[in-house]
């Protein structure tokens, strides 16, 4: 039954804006959207704050400068350079769940690239390239860059709530609030129309053989099953040179699962504990935000992640372009550090904790959190490994995480 209500979730649903009732122990999943117009939120109204925006806005007043290429990609390789997004990150998805669907196939599969706050979308023949920034209190925003026409220069347009973005990005599949997903659809190459009837939301809790439905795959998994389209290095399948890199590295796809999901549960338990406050139910929200916090935790500390029947190796640098840019303590060891043989990364706490929307998170929420996640890093393998890097590496961490009382 657990694992029914894993995958259960397709991403088929309109964007119904049916509000949220704090309720005791309502399920994250079973909420259809928050209130994009509550006074705590104003999501469409209040103007976004995220590294993409910035970018955008440098680039308006002339401080920044997108650099437009002729051979298809137009501003997409400049702008992972602005973004400070690996190329390497790159992933390929045939599913057709685009707002460019008519662009995608197994011959043109959609490119998603990223980083800890940032992805980029690439589609090609597409208009736009589609762009999704985390914000620090308001979640993801969705933007698109007109990718056709580099003599009027860069053109971006924000995509709210109203948009065809939430069609897919609002709803049980992501929690409540604007947010990613990575989903697996039923389709192989030759046939990418069963589209969001027959997918799911996938991340770390669910079992590889039933993962990456509609997506290419590059890297050595050994005997691995799962749903996949492995790239060979001979492929006809499409043009690799018609992306900027040839690759749809399966460690970057694992952690991309593993960021989707982290990032909904911060923006999830940040949007509520606001509304409360607002509201001033904070005592009748209480019990609710234990729950909330408890599973923002154990999916933080990988609690229910699938298992690896590892070795696997990725087909591209990302695995140590990314675990380079991850904070060390002396020891040299790091929060983004993999492990990749029998689960995704070395140590039990989410790389995810140094997200600016973390820090932003309310008081009384992000206090809970630490305290719970203390308690359990103290009781599980590696758990004191892991608070001994965040001793060393974050910032505001109160003070028992560095002084832990006798009993503590």
């Amino acid at each position: 039954m657990e694992l029914e209500m894993r995958v259960r979730f397709t991403v088929l649903l309109a964007a119904v804006c049916a509000i949220t009732v704090l309720a005791a122990t309502e399920k994250l999943e079973e909420t259809f959207g928050l209130p994009l117009d509550h006074k705590a939120i104003q999501y469409n109204e209040t103007a976004p704050n995220d590294p993409a925006i910035r970018l955008f806005r440098e680039v308006e007043q002339g401080k920044a400068k997108l650099t437009w290429q002729r051979n298809g990609w137009g501003y997409l390789v400049s702008l992972l350079d602005q973004l400070g997004i690996d190329k390497n990150s790159q992933v390929l998805v045939f599913s057709q769940t685009s707002i460019q669907i008519e662009h995608i196939s197994p011959r043109t599969p959609r490119a998603i690239y990223f980083n800890a706050n940032v992805s980029v979308g690439y589609v090609q023949g597409g208009d736009v390239l589609e762009i999704s920034a985390l914000d620090t209190h308001q979640g993801i925003q969705f933007y698109t860059l007109k990718n056709r026409r580099p003599d009027e220069g860069p053109d971006v347009a924000r995509r709210d709530g109203s948009d065809d973005c939430m069609r897919c990005h609002r709803g049980p599949q992501t929690l409540g609030v604007p947010g990613r997903m990575v989903s697996s659809v039923y389709s192989s190459p030759s046939d990418v129309r069963g589209l969001h009837a027959m997918s799911y939301v996938t991340d770390d809790r669910v079992p590889i053989e039933q993962r990456w439905g509609g997506w290419y795959i590059s890297g050595t998994l050994g005997n691995l099953k799962h749903l996949g389209v492995a790239i060979a290095p001979d492929t006809e399948r499409f043009d690799t040179a018609a992306y900027v890199v040839p690759t749809s590295d399966v460690v970057a796809l694992l952690t991309l699962e593993h960021q989707a999901r982290m990032t909904n549960l911060i923006t999830r338990v940040g949007w509520d504990t606001r509304i409360a406050e607002a509201d001033k139910k904070m005592s009748a929200f209480s019990e609710q935000l234990d729950y909330e916090i408890g599973e923002l935790v154990k999916y933080m500390t990988f609690a229910g992640e699938a298992p690896l029947a590892g070795p696997i190796q990725g087909a591209s640098s990302f695995a140590k372009t990314f675990t380079a840019q991850g904070p060390r303590d002396k020891q040299g060891r790091s929060l983004r550090d993999f492990d990749l043989e029998k689960k995704v990364f070395r140590y039990p706490v989410s790389y995810m904790i140094y997200s600016p929307a973390f820090d932003a998170l309310p008081d009384t929420a992000r206090s809970r959190i630490y305290q719970r996640l203390f308690d359990t890093l103290r009781t599980i393998g590696d758990g004191p490994a892991a608070i001994e890097i965040l001793r060393q590496t974050k910032d505001g961490l109160p003070d028992y995480f560095r002084n832990p009382a006798p009993g503590h």
